[in-house]
């Protein structure tokens, strides 16, 4: 499960397919989370969890 801001939305389902070989699950954030979630990448407010 990765947490992403919408910049690095690509690169997470891209890194989910490479690692378990399926197709990702992208499930936008609801707003009360949004304000607590980091990006895994760059620290901004994440929007979006990817997963497999």
């Amino acid at each position: 499960m990765i947490f992403t801001c919408k910049e690095h939305v690509e690169l997470a389902l891209d890194v989910i397919v490479d690692e378990y070989e399926t197709a990702p699950h992208l499930t936008e954030l609801p707003e009360e989370k949004k304000l607590s979630t980091t990006c895994e990448y760059c620290e901004n407010h994440a929007e979006y969890m990817v997963a497999n």
